[in-house]
């Protein structure tokens, strides 16, 4: 069950954390990976710990807000079966909260550019020849701030994680008699990399912890196998009972 064997799988941002997880979850079952992250020595770092646990994986950095670069990079690593939009950040000054009206016009590009042009070029650069095929998997990963707004003070990624996940939803529609599927992944809060205010966090989800990139990688091992073919066009919020309050 859920047996990859002989598919491509392209995963954006994955040099580290979430898409790394979900990365390696995928080679486990057996996709060969194109590893993406616009930094390539974040992209290789993955790669290697793929094959020194028995996996099949390639390095493929590029940055995913540009065009010409998304599609030489899936032409170079060829037929994508299995593509995971990971990519994505909060604009240059990270997470920092700030309320809409004192933010300067500026401060958006980056995190609509992303969260939503990224979405946009990979899935154009690689559901043609899904179609063709008659089988591909389309996976977006966005957060509870793209599905309920909960976010207070990060606006502009909420626009932005919140269009990737209608443009997946639209998209699934439009390729459904095609064999292809396309659905999101929405993630609550994950672990940070400071564990006191992690434990805090947990505090706060019905399940007592926050998420791990494994978490996020099963999840999308099954959207990505045959088994999942009946679903798409969906959300699915993977966030420890979380809901809005």
């Amino acid at each position: 069950m859920f047996d990859l064997t002989g598919r491509t799988a392209l995963v954006t941002g994955a040099g580290q954390n979430v898409g790394a997880g979900i990365a390696r979850m995928l080679a486990a079952q057996g996709a060969t990976v194109a590893v993406n992250d616009y930094v390539a020595e974040r992209a290789q770092a993955t790669v290697d710990a793929i094959v020194a646990a028995g996996g099949k994986a390639v390095a493929a950095p590029f940055d995913v807000t540009d065009w010409d670069a998304v599609t030489a990079a899936v032409e170079a690593v060829g037929p994508v079966d299995i593509l995971v939009n990971n990519a994505g950040n909060g604009g240059a000054e990270g997470m920092r909260p700030q309320p809409f009206r004192e933010m300067d016009p500026a401060a958006w590009e980056g995190p609509i550019r992303v969260n939503l042009y990224g979405v946009l070029h990979c899935c154009r650069a690689v559901v043609n020849g899904m179609c063709e095929r008659g089988w591909g998997r389309i996976i977006t990963i966005s957060s509870g701030a793209g599905t309920n707004g909960v976010a207070i003070g990060v606006s502009p990624y909420s626009a932005g994680k919140g269009g990737g996940l209608s443009f997946t939803r639209t998209l699934a529609l439009e390729v459904a008699r095609s064999g292809v599927t396309a659905n999101t992944v929405a993630l609550g809060l994950m672990q940070l990399k400071d564990p006191e205010v992690t434990g805090h966090l947990a505090r706060a989800i019905p399940v007592g912890r926050t998420g791990t990139p494994e978490d996020v990688g099963a999840a999308c091992v099954w959207l990505a196998s045959d088994e999942a073919s009946w679903v798409t066009a969906q959300t699915i919020e993977i966030n420890g009972g979380s809901v809005p309050t």
